[in-house]
């Protein structure tokens, strides 16, 4: 039974879009990075911890695990963060610090870095996904029309590929999906060496 430890709707798109049948149970952990905390080791430990917190509250239901049958238990935890210049820029405070961080990308090539967990009884798999994108130079008006809009709230680096943002974005390198939030790839990947069919 693989269970998505996220509330993240865009993560349950994506994992339903590859064919994957889970239900959903968020994590609440606190998600703010360590001092000088790497951006690789922030988002694999947050989606480590994740995983392992909706794990241990499910093994604890015993009575409703026996209900699920004989297929083992599987959680799955990511968290997505935006680095440029070593820092991390998670989701943005308020729209003025989006505005901060859309002004930080204009221009530059920054990575999305998306750590990914699974765990089970018999294992627990720690990876992470890292895809370069590039934005075009934006406008004072066009940061402040797009944080108007209210997309960039509860997005790291304060803005949606999949959004009105994609005018800005050229190219990447790298996986899409990471940049929405899940390498299906990897996923899939990890998924299959827990055993588990879609």
């Amino acid at each position: 039974m693989l269970v998505l430890a996220s509330a993240s709707p865009r993560r349950s798109e994506l994992l339903t879009q590859a064919g994957f049948h889970f239900s959903i149970h968020p994590a609440h952990i606190p998600e703010d990075p360590f001092p000088q905390e790497d951006p690789i080791a922030y988002v694999t430990r947050l989606a480590r911890q994740k995983a392992e917190a909706v794990f241990e509250q499910l093994s604890a239901a015993t009575g409703e695990m026996e209900d699920a049958g004989d297929e083992p238990l599987i959680v799955l935890g990511a968290d997505t963060t935006v680095t440029l210049d070593g820092a991390i820029l998670g989701k943005p405070e308020s729209p003025a610090d989006a505005v901060r961080m859309l002004q930080l990308l204009s221009g530059r090539t920054h990575r999305v870095i998306t750590g990914v967990a699974l765990v089970s009884a018999a294992q627990t798999q720690v990876a992470a996904e890292s895809t370069a994108v590039q934005f075009l130079t934006l406008s004072q008006a066009n940061i402040i029309d797009y944080v108007a809009t209210g997309e960039p709230t509860d997005k790291a680096g304060a803005y949606a590929i999949q959004g009105r943002a994609a005018r800005w974005i050229p190219r990447i390198e790298g996986c899409y999906f990471n940049v929405m939030g899940l390498p299906l790839a990897l996923v899939a990947t990890l998924i299959a060496a827990q055993g588990l069919r879609e």
